[in-house]
């Protein structure tokens, strides 16, 4: 947009009010023009069938400085060391047990993308499954990894990064975040390529993140605005069937065009998310609330013990000297005030009221389920 320049005769105070009036309206056109919230299709939905597939397996750590599993409290590592040594052509004579302490049962963990290859490197984890004190320098044996089918998918293998670090000595120890698990980069290397369908029949189907039926819809209008009336049509709050074009080669152009469309999003539903745990309270943008009068007071209890010593005196015989202990036990309440606090149609509006109150996380807990049940709070509380 242009501005209007004003005659050079005009006075100053002329063109202060015309360059006012256009600003006004252009902030108020831009308002119109720029939707609150946009998100790119690739964050509010996924590809049906386009997912990554969860691999495990059990293996053995070498090379460990005397941390690793003690054979009495984890039999299982001598049992896989034994194998691992007769897979090898090493047969141990009966009665033999092998306590080594520089190995370490483990469980290995990986994910393996979409669309992987065989040859191509995937990252690992390693996490102890004995009782061993770190897995530091240690070199992760070759292991299978497996998925949900029994079949195996990959193959790993590797030295482990161990982000900690520990010392001890004489009942002194020390250590610095986690000894017991690790990773190893690009440590497995694909065999097994799973199959992955897309756009069977000419049809692909997005799989929209969160079950709302106006973002589906601002999904599918946003592809048929791009790509044509009738392309795409969202079944339900959740699925969005998309259409795809007839030749292969045109596919993957077409999806990551869709994936990069802005959606203009609406409000969404107003929730109010309670950690019982830790008492977070997580407020979001639609929640509302109406005049109401909140008072909260608080009950402590506090009990104090104070040893007492009863000793005979010196000159007493058979005396013994006897402790007890003095217990008080006070219980303090303090008055809740009631205050009121008005409607609030804002999030600030709504933080600014709660705040008012001078309730810590623990006590919006409580009030927030009142207000609710007293129909003050417009929102769905969810605990978690």
């Amino acid at each position: 947009m242009t501005f209007p320049v004003p005659p050079q005769g005009a006075d100053r105070a002329e063109r202060l009010i015309r360059w006012i009036v256009w600003l006004s309206i252009f902030a108020a056109s831009a308002a119109v023009w720029l939707p609150a919230q946009a998100a790119r299709i690739k964050e509010l939905a996924s590809v049906q069938g386009v997912r990554a597939n969860q691999l495990t397996g059990f293996g053995l750590v070498f090379g460990l400085d005397g941390t690793g599993d003690q054979s009495t409290q984890a039999p299982y590592t001598p049992q896989a060391l034994a194998a691992f040594l007769e897979k090898n052509g090493i047969v141990l004579p009966p009665g033999i047990t092998m306590q080594p302490k520089n190995l370490a049962a483990v469980v290995v963990t990986a994910e393996l993308p979409a669309f992987a290859q065989r040859g191509q490197r995937i990252d690992v984890n390693v996490s102890s499954a004995g009782n061993a004190k770190s897995l530091r320098g240690g070199m992760l044996l070759s292991t299978p990894l497996r998925g949900a089918d029994g079949r195996v998918y990959a193959i790993a293998q590797g030295s482990l990064i161990v982000g900690g670090a520990g010392a001890s000595a004489g009942g002194s120890k020390v250590q610095i975040n986690h000894l017991s698990a690790g990773r190893v980069p690009d440590g497995a290397m694909v065999e097994e390529v799973v199959p992955t369908t897309l756009g069977e029949n000419g049809t692909l189907q997005l799989d929209v993140n969160s079950n709302d039926f106006a973002t589906a819809r601002a999904v599918a209008g946003a592809i048929n605005e791009a790509k044509g009336e009738g392309t795409a049509q969202a079944m339900d709050g959740r699925v969005v069937k998309v259409k795809l074009p007839k030749a292969d080669t045109e596919r993957v152009a077409f999806i990551a065009d869709i994936e990069d469309l802005s959606v203009a999003l609406t409000k969404p539903a107003a929730k109010v998310v309670l950690n019982a745990r830790t008492g977070s309270v997580v407020v979001n943008e639609a929640v509302t609330l109406t005049d109401c009068a909140v008072a909260h007071g608080s009950l402590s209890v506090t009990i104090n013990s104070t040893p007492v010593i009863s000793q005979p005196s010196p000159l007493s015989q058979g005396g013994q000297t006897v402790v007890s202990e003095k217990t008080d036990i006070a219980i303090t309440q303090q008055p809740g005030m009631l205050i009121q606090l008005p409607a609030a149609t804002k999030l600030s509006d709504v933080v600014k009221a709660l705040n008012s109150l001078g309730a810590t996380p623990q006590d919006l807990l409580a009030i927030l389920q009142a207000m609710k049940a007293a129909g003050a709070l417009k929102a769905e509380l969810e605990v978690i």
